[in-house]
């Protein structure tokens, strides 16, 4: 079973290269802040309790078995939010208007249109590398009078688990609302 989750090629972006699978939205550059807005998308969730960094694979494994039991196209990025864990996998657009099960493992979500703050970044899928890049956003945002977190920070991974780390691409947002006056 192993050797099954990782067959397909999980090439998602490695250092600025096209990956050959759809973007669920455009990425935010390495070393770049911005406000960005992410439209709407039907999303595919695994969670568990506890922290994101101490799961292992264990939440991108049963998101991968759904796509392949499912027939669902793989798509890029993954999104993790970190306590409680939680991972989510965006459906393609091939694959959106198709009405798909929840499973005990899985959940199937709609997501509104939303607005976030992102920091694009490179690196390890670290927690030391997470925490970081979440600090330096939180000060970005806090020297924006115009826009205040609504929720905690969550990371958006863009490279496959077999990029090497130092080519790996990744983004932080924190979803943003419109600071009121």
């Amino acid at each position: 079973m192993r050797q099954t989750l990782y067959a397909l090629p999980i090439v998602f972006a490695c250092a600025g290269a096209a990956s050959g699978y759809e973007s669920a939205f455009a990425r935010t550059n390495a070393g770049v802040a911005e406000i960005k807005t992410l439209g709407p998308a039907k999303a595919l969730a695994a969670a568990t309790d506890g922290v994101y960094f101490d799961t292992g694979n264990a939440l991108f494994g049963r998101l991968f078995r759904y796509i392949r039991d499912h027939n669902v196209a793989m798509t890029v990025p993954v999104q993790a939010e970190i306590q409680p864990a939680r991972m989510l996998f965006f459906v393609g657009a091939g694959d959106a208007a198709r009405s798909l099960p929840d499973t005990e493992a899985v959940t199937v979500e709609t997501l509104p249109q939303r607005q976030v703050a992102s920091l694009g970044a490179r690196g390890g899928y670290s927690r030391r590398n997470f925490e970081r890049a979440a600090a330096e956003l939180r000060a970005w945002l806090a020297a924006r009078p115009d826009y205040e977190a609504a929720e905690d920070a969550y990371a958006v991974y863009w490279s496959s688990p077999f990029v090497p780390a130092f080519l790996k691409r990744y983004e932080v947002h924190i979803p943003v609302r419109r600071a009121s006056d």
